[in-house]
C-alpha cells in the first residue's frame, strides 16, 4: 500500500472537506454527524460542506461539481460512504483531490437496479422520494477507470459488510491505502476508532 504523505498537489493542506453520504441516508447519518463534529469544534477554518444529495445521480453529481467548482483541487478532500463513496471517486477522478471512501458502492447500477421505484429515508422514514428507472443509467454515465492518484485515496473495507462485496471493495483500488476491518458493518458503526487514521490521511492542520 501507497503512503498517505504523497508528493505533489496533495500534500498541501486542506482547506475544505466535502461529505457524500449513501443511499437513502442523509447528513444526520451517524459518521456524518461524528466528521461534522470534529470539523466544528478543532477545524472551523475549514470549509465544510455535507449536502442532502437527490435521488437522481445526474442531479447529485450537477450539485457536487457545482459546489465545489470554486475549491482548489489540490487543497480540497471528499469523504463518501456507500453511494457516496461511488460519487467520491468519480470526483477525486475529475478533480485529482484526496477522497476517504468508506466501503464505497463499487457497481451502484448494477446493485440498485433493484430498488426502483417508491423508498424511504433512513433518518425520516417519512420521507419518501422515488428512484427512477433512468437513474441506472446515470450511474453508470458517472462510472470511472482505475484512479490516476491512487496514492491519494484511502478506503476503510468492512469484511462484515452485509450489503457490499469486500473483495470488489479492496480490488477496485489497487495502490491505494486501504484499512481492511475484520467484521464490522455497512455502517460501520465503529467509525470513530478509525477517524483518528482518517484525520492523519487529510493531514488537516489545525487552525492558525
Amino acid at each position: 500500500m501507497t503512503s498517505s504523505n504523497s508528493s505533489g498537489p496533495a500534500a498541501l493542506p486542506i482547506t475544505h472537506v466535502l461529505y457524500l453520504h449513501g443511499f437513502r441516508s442523509s447528513p444526520q447519518s451517524s459518521k456524518a454527524r461524528q466528521v461534522a463534529a470534529i470539523m466544528a469544534t478543532h477545524y472551523a477554518h475549514i470549509t465544510w460542506w455535507c449536502p442532502q444529495l437527490p435521488p437522481s445521480p445526474k442531479a447529485a453529481a450537477a450539485l457536487i461539481a457545482e459546489g465545489t467548482a470554486p475549491w482548489p483541487a489540490n487543497r480540497m478532500a471528499v469523504m463518501g460512504s456507500s453511494l457516496g463513496g461511488f460519487y467520491a471517486t468519480w470526483l477525486a477522478a475529475q478533480r485529482g483531490c484526496k477522497a476517504v471512501l468508506l466501503n464505497p458502492a463499487i457497481d451502484p447500477a448494477r446493485d440498485l437496479a433493484k430498488y426502483i421505484g417508491e423508498q424511504t429515508a433512513w433518518h425520516d422514514p417519512a420521507e419518501r422520494f422515488h428512484f427512477a428507472p433512468e437513474f441506472v443509467d446515470e450511474l453508470r454515465a458517472l462510472e470511472v477507470g482505475p484512479m490516476q492518484h491512487p496514492e491519494r485515496v484511502w478506503a476503510l473495507i468492512a469484511k462484515g459488510d452485509e450489503v457490499l462485496d469486500w473483495r470488489e471493495m479492496t480490488a477496485r483500488y489497487p495502490g491505494s491505502h486501504q484499512q481492511v476491518m475484520e467484521g464490522g458493518n455497512h455502517a460501520l458503526s465503529n467509525f470513530e476508532t478509525y477517524l483518528p487514521q482518517v484525520l492523519e490521511f487529510l493531514h488537516l492542520q489545525p487552525a492558525p
